[in-house]
């Protein structure tokens, strides 16, 4: 019998903070590599090097998070799969579920979807 394969919950679990914050840049659309990290720059409020950013790309590509396609001979865009926004989703319900402890939490958080949409 062969071992099974982790769950995508237990590789989401496993990424670091900042491979987490490229999937929820991801979750919006799918974006070339620039646009990911102009998104993490004005979320850091400082320059994310490329030297950064490409081999976490690439990692999420590899875990099959996120698919990777060629939108020319120098662009690459980046798209989230199945298995990234279920990873997402995940990532956020556990923060969820520890945060809303009460019902002005529970309300704090309406509060921030509301003024998202």
């Amino acid at each position: 019998m062969s071992e099974a394969q982790p769950t995508v919950r237990t590789v989401a679990r496993d990424l670091t903070a900042f491979q987490k914050n490229i999937l929820v840049v991801l979750a919006e659309e799918p974006r070339y590599g620039l646009a990911v990290k102009r998104e993490l720059e004005d979320y850091y409020d400082e320059e994310v090097n490329h030297g950064r950013l490409y081999p976490n790309l690439d990692d999420l590509v590899n875990k099959g998070l996120v698919e990777k396609s060629e939108l020319d001979k120098r662009t690459n865009q980046y798209a989230l799969t199945d298995d990234g926004l279920e990873a997402v989703l995940d990532d956020l319900s556990w923060a969820l579920g520890k945060f809303i402890v009460n019902d002005e939490r529970a309300a704090t958080v309406r509060d921030v979807v509301a003024e998202n949409q």
